[in-house]
């Protein structure tokens, strides 16, 4: 994959180096408004990106400050299950971390998996099962980026984790504490798949991240993360799931979120 390319446009469009960087889950864009001194890159635009094609990613990489700090926002994301290949997926991310980004925030949308769940709680991410059956690593080692077995005791940092938690709690944002379960998609899972995720020990199911916080972490990146639950598993309450339903709940929870990444990101 030709990395360069893509930095090297990028380079031409500002001079700023983010070293903190976020990739922004479905509904959940607006946060990028709020960046300043900010330029705008169309996904589409830049070479060896893919453009996203589902609602609520919009496909824009943005460029600029919060506070003093340099940041580099991916305004949405793509997925494997829309027919991309794994090093597609993550080539976003191992262009954030040849700009300098160092400190990478995943956010997405998700399925809440604990019975006192709801729709616009915020679930700090501890750790996560990749139950996709893909991994980006596999094939040939990209050494530019890291080691060939790379160490995922502490996928998700603990002190960011820490960090994170005290911003929630300050603002009296809803929140809890749990392990991420990275599914294939697209479809939603069935009331038996969410009891077993429930059992196997998931605080919230989605069909992303994973793939993405394998490849920082590769990359020698800090990764912290954050999930908007936007519905409960299917199966916990009597209601059939839709992606309309979730991306509005994304959207609802939009201040909160924003709050939170804003307060987050002047206290690293």
């Amino acid at each position: 994959m030709d990395y360069q390319s893509a930095v090297d446009f990028i380079s031409k469009k500002t001079d700023l180096k983010p070293t903190l960087g976020f990739i922004l889950g479905s509904g959940l864009g607006a946060f990028a408004d709020e960046i300043e001194d900010k330029v705008v890159i169309a996904f589409a635009d830049i070479p060896g990106f893919k453009r996203p094609h589902v609602d609520g990613h919009s496909g824009e990489l943005v460029i600029g400050k919060i506070g003093k700090t340099n940041v580099a926002v991916l305004k949405g994301r793509i997925h494997f299950y829309e027919g991309h290949s794994t090093s597609e997926v993550v080539f976003p991310i191992r262009v954030l971390k040849k700009l300098g980004v160092e400190i990478l925030v995943v956010t997405n949308s998700s399925g809440g998996l604990k019975k006192t769940a709801k729709p616009g709680d915020f679930m700090i991410i501890t750790d996560h099962i990749n139950l996709t059956g893909q991994n980006p690593l596999v094939g040939k080692n990209q050494s530019e980026f890291g080691p060939r077995f790379p160490d995922m005791t502490e996928a998700y940092d603990k002190k960011l984790s820490k960090i994170l938690e005290s911003v929630l709690k300050k603002l009296k944002i809803r929140h809890y504490k749990g392990i991420y379960c990275g599914v294939l998609g697209p479809c939603y899972e069935t009331p038996a798949e969410v009891r077993h995720l429930q059992q196997i020990g998931g605080g919230a199911v989605g069909m992303s991240t994973v793939l993405e916080v394998i490849a920082a972490k590769h990359a020698q990146m800090k990764v912290v993360g954050l999930s908007c639950v936007t519905n409960p598993g299917a199966g916990i309450l009597n209601k059939p799931l839709n992606h309309e339903e979730v991306t509005l709940a994304a959207q609802k929870a939009q201040k909160n979120f924003i709050k939170t990444l804003i307060h987050f990101s002047k206290n690293i």
